[in-house]
């Protein structure tokens, strides 16, 4: 397995924006889809977003309209632009792959940290 590697968290302030990545090699070449996860503080790890291997997107209420995600082929990276971020948005996000065929490809990473606050 290769662990997934996320990155771009970081501390904004109501209404600011932030890009998460997502590294996953070989997710292209094996057909991959790819989802988003965060978990806050005390509170069950939710789903955020998937990109299917067509390239459509899934999102949850609370996200929809405010983050977008996508993904670079060429460097087996998926992204999660989030804009218009809220204080409840704060969570340790993570991303993974939701194909079966993939299900032995990738480890969880260690997450990316994003904080909202003023």
């Amino acid at each position: 397995q290769v662990q997934l590697v996320e990155s771009g968290g970081g501390l904004v302030q109501p209404g600011g924006s932030l890009r998460l990545s997502c590294t996953a090699p070989g997710f292209t070449s094996a057909n991959c889809g790819m989802a988003w996860y965060r978990q806050a503080a005390g509170k069950q790890r939710e789903w955020v977003s998937s990109i299917l291997t067509d390239g459509s997107a899934l999102y949850s209420d609370s996200v929809r309209g405010r983050f977008t995600i996508s993904k670079d082929k060429a460097k087996d990276t998926v992204y999660l632009q989030m804009n218009k971020l809220k204080p409840e948005d704060t969570a340790m996000y993570s991303c993974r792959q939701r194909d079966s065929w993939c299900s032995h490809l990738f480890s969880w990473g260690q997450g990316t940290q994003v904080t909202v606050s003023s």
